[in-house]
């Protein structure tokens, strides 16, 4: 099969990629054909027989290259292609979307300053290194319906994508299934569509026969989503008393050769690229860039991870400037509830003040410490961060709950099970207010044909959007409870209360009905007729105060994010002078989740997204040769760390002020946790060596390099 069989084309914010490639190739490792047949050996024996002529040219690589004027255009037609309706692509540029955000005077909030710091910030690219790869198996019968088994963070996104892309082949909603099993990590990088749009054409050119497509590790790095590099200038001008006056950041993003997800992220960030501060002159241009490396896409922290080495190395910067302790620049400059956002908007409550100080707290900072090996330093950073579930205005959530005739629950939602959790925390949230203990409660894994919608589980959004869903789900049933107890009993409505699975009375102590004597079968009156019948519950949620239409050239006008998470994390870092070599001796995160539904399970994704930060700054890094080639797509190359790289000691640090219309007052952190991870680790090597390392990964051998550079200018 090639591209001329499927001729269509695909995108969740853009549609600008197509299954098969058609009259070019954008980058190493898009596919132009496949081959079916029945074993994986005579599938690779024929593959090596398919012959692909090539015309070649000119790459482009560098995203600054790819915005200069003589640029060769990679989509020509991009101008053309169906996208949303808050996406802005310059014409004839290779500019596929750029969000613009502007608030107050940037000049003259410059002009005020007393300090203007302007420096450059680069981030290359990073694979998500999910332990399970992508898998996909496809099958559509003789009847036309069309069944896909998928390794996927969004079922319900993956169907939509399919029925749209597959339309010209007589498919739609109805006729098209998804079923997916525990996925073995995601991280981002199994949301959306990529590889899966293959294996579900591929299905339909032999009906009756289930087809299989399971990438090899190579193919994980090469041909699924990664996190995108950014090349951030940033200027910020202070006061000598630690007023932040203004900022300008404009960031390239290498979004690779189709931007059909990976806007989103360069929309995200255009938003909130200010970081949790009071500012109240922004200037913020966010470019999404076409170039010839892979398509970049969602990965844990949605872009945020990017800007905010930068922003929280250069805000270190800045307060050194002045003489004032980085920390307390962060407590005089940090955001607050009601402040204006940079888009207009109003800051919701967060604990972010008393993250600062509980996080400073553990690590001691103000109090130095030495090491008793005298070629090894330690320095201590400092960082603050900020997150929005990156989400359009309408995405939303939705629950069924039903009753067993023990009193037992099944919960039916569509939020992926990815190993943050999310199961215990929709079970522990209709627990709450049904009293049902959570071990009588399944919650079922989705299937788009038999559980309700889910948008996607991105953005650090479920707990909260799918949270209420299930909440309201538990809730419509506990009404139902009460309304059949007063048609039953007489008793008020309001003097009603559930109690170890019991409906209890204020007015009478005596009555305590179990739940499993009546949620099936009813309750029988004295003419020996029954009342009710089987409980069920449905719920749904969506953000309906937000809005993603706003000025193009401001962003104002518009509310595109529900909420911000925030939080403050500080490290202690001893690096060898002789090799460069760190080691993270205390790792500290306070995060204000709202209410942690689990604290558990909160404390878990502190300590596991601070590792997968640390390691993006301290190992990973993706290689490219010039002819666009990765050099390092395994895992013998491309490193992540192991047991023996954690640090000696995490501490996680549960904030919590109460998000007004979260479920019991929660809001997400899976992302959160590997936010400020990068600019901690630059600002303490400034702090132990006083040098400023501006390009990510902080590796051992760029220490070292830096250390030697620095001893001959001294």
């Amino acid at each position: 099969m090639t591209g001329s069989d499927f001729p269509y084309r695909f995108g969740l914010y853009m549609k600008d990629r197509f299954i098969f490639a058609q009259d070019r190739v954008r980058f190493v490792g898009e596919q132009v054909a496949a081959v079916i047949a029945r074993d994986p050996k005579i599938a690779k024996r024929a593959a090596s027989l398919v012959k692909v002529t090539y015309e070649e040219l000119e790459p482009i690589f560098d995203p600054m290259k790819a915005v200069e004027g003589a640029a060769c255009l990679l989509h020509p037609d991009m101008c053309e292609c169906e996208r949303v309706p808050w996406f802005f692509p310059e014409p004839d540029t290779n500019v596929a979307h750029c969000r613009k955000t502007r608030k107050g005077d940037v000049e003259k909030g410059f002009a005020e300053a007393d300090v203007v710091l302007e420096d450059t910030y680069t981030v290359p690219r990073y694979a998500h290194c999910a332990i399970e790869p992508h898998v996909i198996v496809g099958r559509q019968d003789h009847s036309g319906r069309l069944t896909l088994w998928s390794a996927s963070q969004s079922p319900h996104t993956q169907r939509h994508l399919f029925a749209e892309s597959l339309a010209p082949l007589g498919l739609t909603h109805k006729d098209i299934r998804v079923i997916t099993p525990y996925v073995g990590g995601g991280f981002g990088g199994k949301a959306g569509v990529t590889m899966e749009i293959i294996g579900a054409a591929l299905a339909t050119a032999v009906k009756g026969h289930p087809v299989k497509l399971r990438w090899t590790r190579e193919q994980e790095f090469y041909n699924t989503y990664q996190r995108q590099g950014v090349v951030a200038e940033l200027k910020v001008g202070i006061k000598n008393d630690g007023t932040i006056t203004a900022l300008e950041h404009t960031l390239y993003w290498d979004a690779g050769a189709y931007v059909e997800y990976g806007a989103n992220v360069v929309n995200a960030v255009g938003l909130s690229a200010t970081g949790a501060y009071r500012i109240p002159n922004v200037r913020i241009d966010s470019l999404c860039i076409y170039t010839n490396l892979p398509p970049g896409g969602p990965y844990r922290g949605f872009g945020y991870s990017e800007f905010h080495f930068g922003l929280e190395s250069h805000m270190t910067r800045l307060a050194q400037m002045i003489g004032m302790d980085p920390v307390e620049f962060r407590r005089k400059n940090g955001i607050r509830e009601g402040d204006t956002l940079a888009y207009g908007a109003k800051m919701n409550p967060s604990g972010l003040a008393e993250a600062i100080d509980k996080a400073a707290q553990a690590i001691e900072w103000g109090r130095p410490t030495t090491s008793d090996d005298p070629t090894k330093v330690i320095g201590k950073g400092f960082s603050l961060m900020w997150k929005a579930p990156a989400m359009p205005p309408n995405a939303s959530s939705s629950a069924f709950l039903k009753f067993n005739e023990d009193g037992s629950l099944n919960i039916a939602v569509s939020g992926m099970e990815i190993g943050q959790g999310y199961l215990t925390v929709m079970a522990q949230i209709a627990a709450e207010v049904l009293t049902v203990p959570v071990e009588k409660i399944r919650v079922e894994t989705p299937d788009t044909d038999r559980n309700p919608y889910e948008w996607q589980n991105v953005g650090s959004h479920v707990t909260w959007g799918c949270g209420n869903a299930v909440k309201e789900a538990a809730t419509e049933a506990r009404n139902k409870i009460f309304d059949l107890i007063l048609r039953t009993h007489g008793f008020d409505r309001s003097l009603l209360y559930l109690e170890d699975e019991k409906v209890k009375c204020r007015q009478a102590p005596e009555f305590a009905l179990p739940l499993r004597d009546f949620v099936i079968n009813g309750i029988q009156v004295e003419d020996g007729t029954f009342r009710g019948g089987p409980i069920m519950g449905t719920g749904m949620f969506m953000p309906e105060f937000t809005s993603a239409l706003s000025d193009p050239e401001t962003s104002q006008g518009g509310h595109p994010n529900v909420h911000y998470t925030v939080g403050a994390a500080g490290v202690v870092l001893e690096i060898d002078r002789e090799t460069g070599k760190m080691r993270v001796l205390t790792a500290a995160l306070a995060v204000d989740v709202g209410q942690a539904i689990n604290p558990d399970l909160v404390n878990g994704q502190i300590t596991g997204g601070l590792l997968q930060g640390l390691s993006t700054v301290l190992y990973e890094d993706m290689r490219f040769d010039d002819a666009g080639r990765m050099l390092n797509p395994n895992f013998t190359d491309y490193k992540i760390p192991t047991a023996m790289d954690i640090p000696d000691e995490t501490i996680p640090i549960i904030v919590e002020v109460p998000q007004p219309d979260g479920p019991f007052g929660a809001r997400g952190v899976g992302e959160h946790t590997m936010i400020p991870a990068a600019p901690m680790i630059a600002n303490a090597i400034e702090d132990a060596l006083g040098i400023r390392i501006t390009s990510m990964p902080i590796t051992a051998e760029k220490v070292a390099l830096a250390i030697v550079r620095n001893s001959k200018r001294e």
